[in-house]
């Protein structure tokens, strides 16, 4: 059986990349190369996948292969390492050798490669040193394989990783990765010197993963031939006269890890250990894998559930808009006739009720509409550019005087307050502070209204609207930003309650926030950020 070798290769020349993996083939093993040509190419694949061997040049654009070398010794200190790339000198080689890369082979002697890359793959590995610790190769091995299987993602991965580093670890001839599916054992991936039994499935009580599993507990078997629990018949085709096989979770086991060996060979109890902690770290990435799967699920169907909601959202917005005014128009449009054309034949109850009818539907229009508003603020995409809020906010008082003209109002503006925001979303924030300042100041002798800004201890611009008008009582500051709450009666100052609730959305999706200080009949201020600094 041919070896599989996943290999990483960083090369942004696609002509030397073509000649290197050509370079490549031999009746060994079969080669699965990933090319990176960016070092982001590189890290992801770093991430994604596990890779048998690293080849790399000496760099590309943005990225050269000491830092290609040092993330994958950070990520696994076993995986060869080699570079390809132009002649070097003697001591450029010994430096890269020193720095962690496992040989080098210049690019005008690929005939080198594959010998480089068989020396490579069968050498023992080398004691590493980590925090002043001399770890043995078996242990940097085991604790570099964990690394790997900490960050895998999916099922796939975490089996990739597991059947080479259950080889690796004991020096064994062949690996299975079982897993449980009720009452069978599916052999769902090997890595071995010829074919085992991947893609098959056995009774739990006809194979000795199905034992392990069911007494949670090892099997070390010296002689296949010489013990009842294994089916021999099942055996005769494979090269396997030994194996060990731990269950992956002892406690309700999930599947488990088979090591095998093609002569006679007894697997000490530290060989057993070590597969057994590689079990155990299986367990956790499996549980890992599955807690991401459930999470992206809940993921897609929460944005599935929100999609809806927002479909929903805009069907109801329409039929506000059509269904609900349509009857709220005839109501308005035949009691305005009935007011143009017959008002001289009712008396004054009459009136009274007529004048009350067109009160309330043109009431009930603006609830409408800015029940719309707010819906949809929420929803429409911020087009930003720089903006003068004090010119801004002339326009605006400028449109009040027009309305609702008054003599005793002193504005102070602030000059030149520039601010990177919607125009549209701010022009309508502003809108609703700026009114209700001038309508809650409408019974003030002297009203005073005033809009400046200021710096906090953070230096986030801090901006005001401070008024001397009604206020309001602090314990039901909580109420202020609620659809439909209002702190006054509607007979002494008129609105929908949804004003400051829209002001509020459009502070927020500036990434800034609002609050208000006040006392009764002492006005009222209010604050807001648009999260910018000075």
């Amino acid at each position: 059986m041919r070896e599989n070798l996943r290999i990483l290769h960083l090369e942004d020349d696609q002509n030397d990349a073509d000649l290197i993996h050509f370079a490549l083939e031999t009746p060994e093993w079969d080669c699965e190369i990933r090319t990176a040509t960016t070092g982001e190419d590189f890290r992801q694949a770093m991430l994604n996948t596990v890779f048998d061997l690293v080849i790399s040049d000496s760099a590309v654009p943005g990225f050269d292969g000491m830092a290609a070398l040092r993330l994958v010794r950070e990520r696994d200190h076993s995986i060869p390492f080699i570079f390809v790339s132009g002649d070097r000198r003697p001591e450029q080689v010994d430096r890269l050798k020193a720095a962690g890369a496992t040989d080098y082979v210049p690019k005008s002697r690929l005939t080198d490669l594959v010998p480089t890359v068989r020396r490579a793959m069968e050498a023992p590995l080398a004691k590493v040193e980590q925090n002043g610790i001399l770890l043995s190769p078996v242990v940097d091995r085991l604790v570099s394989v964990i690394q790997q299987l900490s960050l895998a993602r999916t099922l796939d991965t975490v089996m990739a990783i597991v059947r080479r580093a259950a080889r690796d670890l004991t020096g064994a001839d062949g690996a299975t990765f079982v897993l449980r599916e009720g009452d069978k054992c599916f052999y769902a991936d090997e890595d071995a010197i010829s074919p085992l039994w991947k893609g098959s499935r056995f009774p739990m009580s006809a194979c000795i993963s199905g034992w392990a599993m069911l007494n949670r507990q090892s099997a070390v078997i010296e002689d296949i031939y010489a013990d009842a629990r294994i089916p021999a018949d099942a055996y005769r085709p494979t090269f396997v006269k030994s194996l060990v096989m731990v269950p992956i979770r002892t406690e309700s086991p999930i599947g488990a890890i088979g090591n095998y060996w093609a002569t006679r060979h007894l697997a000490t109890e530290e060989e057993v250990r070590i597969l057994q902690t590689l079990a155990d770290s299986t367990s956790i990435a499996i549980e890992n894998v599955t807690m991401y799967a459930n999470l992206d699920e809940a993921v897609r169907n929460r944005t599935a559930e929100l999609e809806a909601a927002n479909r929903d959202l805009e069907s109801f917005s329409y039929s506000v808009s059509h269904d609900l005014r349509a009857p709220l128009r005839a109501i308005e449009g035949f009691g305005q006739l009935l007011f143009t054309e017959h008002a001289h034949r009712l008396d004054g109850s009459a009136l009274n009720y007529l004048h009350r009818i067109l009160g309330s539907t043109k009431r009930m229009g603006q609830l409408i509409e800015d029940l719309l508003n707010l819906a949809s603020f929420g929803r429409v995409a911020l087009h930003r550019s720089t903006i003068d809020l004090s010119a801004l906010a002339r326009e605006i008082f400028d449109e009040l005087y027009a309305s609702s003209p008054r003599t005793q109002v002193k504005l102070l503006i602030e000059g030149k307050m520039l601010a990177d925001a919607d125009p549209g979303l701010m022009r309508i924030a502003l809108q609703n502070l700026l009114s209700n300042a001038w309508k809650y100041t409408s019974k003030r002798v002297e009203a005073r209204i005033e809009f400046g800004r200021a710096t906090d201890a953070n230096g986030e611009w801090v901006y005001h609207v401070r008024d001397n008008g009604a206020g309001f009582d602090m314990q039901y500051a909580d109420r202020l930003f609620g659809v439909f709450q209002r702190l006054h009666a509607d007979s002494e100052f008129p609105g929908t309650g949804v004003g400051l609730a829209t002001v509020q959305r459009i502070f927020h999706r500036h990434g800034g926030r609002i609050w208000a200080e006040s006392a009764v009949e002492r006005g009222a201020t209010f604050y807001f950020t648009l999260g910018q600094t000075a």
